[in-house]
């Protein structure tokens, strides 16, 4: 019995003894070992990237859906006013009224919940906290920008279609209502140069006012106020292609606060 016992502390001893890296400095030539926990891949540093491109990392990787952009806020919230509009999306809901000298609905009980590169997966993972939580009358969601980019990984459109049919799904069983907002145009994404999404962004957002008539949620077309000839953004709504200016966000506002309006009366 005690041979047995024996046997499997010196099994157990070599099994853990296989799994760990061996401890030694590599030569410069030679290519280091993988880190074994989760926590030293997050830390190690990178060559190729800058100082704050490695924290982005790290707080992505630690905060993949970005629950603590907003968590502190939405606890200081008072309780919900009758009309409280929560606007869910990435940098072009995030940077409205909070950069370039845009104006985010003054004396309205709307609530700005856009986190910047975020993805419809993103922010399916919080919009328990950052929706639902918030008791709304009505959400507005405007997001597909950044799939199509793949900043979380490229998605097919099925797999943005899905994320939507949840959100909706879980704001219906909690008596939101929706608003579904296009895609805005665009022909190239800056940071992700020769995409050419102008042809994706129209599938999707035929998509989308199709999947909103059928669940009976309000469509908010800002495609078709701010789109040209090519599938881009009109001259002087964006800055670069993608993100809008004063100008556009003065465009976006009543159509939005029309949707609003209609989603209400419903």
């Amino acid at each position: 019995m005690r041979l047995l016992n024996l046997l499997a502390v010196l099994c157990t001893v070599l099994f853990f003894r296989l799994l760990l890296p061996a401890q030694q400095t590599p030569t410069p030539s030679a290519t280091p070992a993988q880190p074994a926990r989760v926590d030293a891949l997050i830390t190690a540093p990178v060559a190729s990237l800058k100082p704050e491109q490695i924290q982005t990392m790290q707080r992505r990787l630690g905060d993949w859906p970005g629950l603590d952009r907003y968590r502190e806020e939405n606890g200081t919230l008072p309780p919900a006013p009758a009309g409280r509009v929560v606007f869910l999306g990435d940098s072009i809901t995030d940077a409205w009224g909070r950069r370039d000298g845009s104006v985010f609905f003054p004396d309205k009980p709307y609530v700005n919940r856009g986190i910047s590169g975020q993805t419809t997966p993103q922010m399916l993972l919080r919009f328990q906290q950052d929706v639902v939580a918030l008791k709304p009358a009505v959400v507005l969601v405007l997001s597909g920008t950044n799939d199509l980019a793949g900043n979380t990984g490229l998605s097919s459109l099925p797999m943005v279609e899905d994320n939507f049919r949840s959100m909706v799904a879980i704001a219906k069983a909690n008596g939101i209502k929706v608003i579904l907002a296009s895609v805005l145009p665009t022909s190239d994404f800056p940071w992700r140069k020769g995409i050419e999404p102008a042809s994706r962004v129209r599938e999707l957002n035929a998509w989308i006012r199709q999947f909103a008539a059928e669940q009976h949620c309000v469509y908010l077309d800002y495609y078709s106020a701010l789109t040209d000839e090519q599938g881009g953004m009109k001259t002087g709504t964006s800055k670069d292609g993608v993100h809008p200016t004063p100008a556009g966000y003065a465009i976006m506002a009543p159509l939005a606060q029309a949707a609003i309006d209609t989603a209400l009366k419903h």
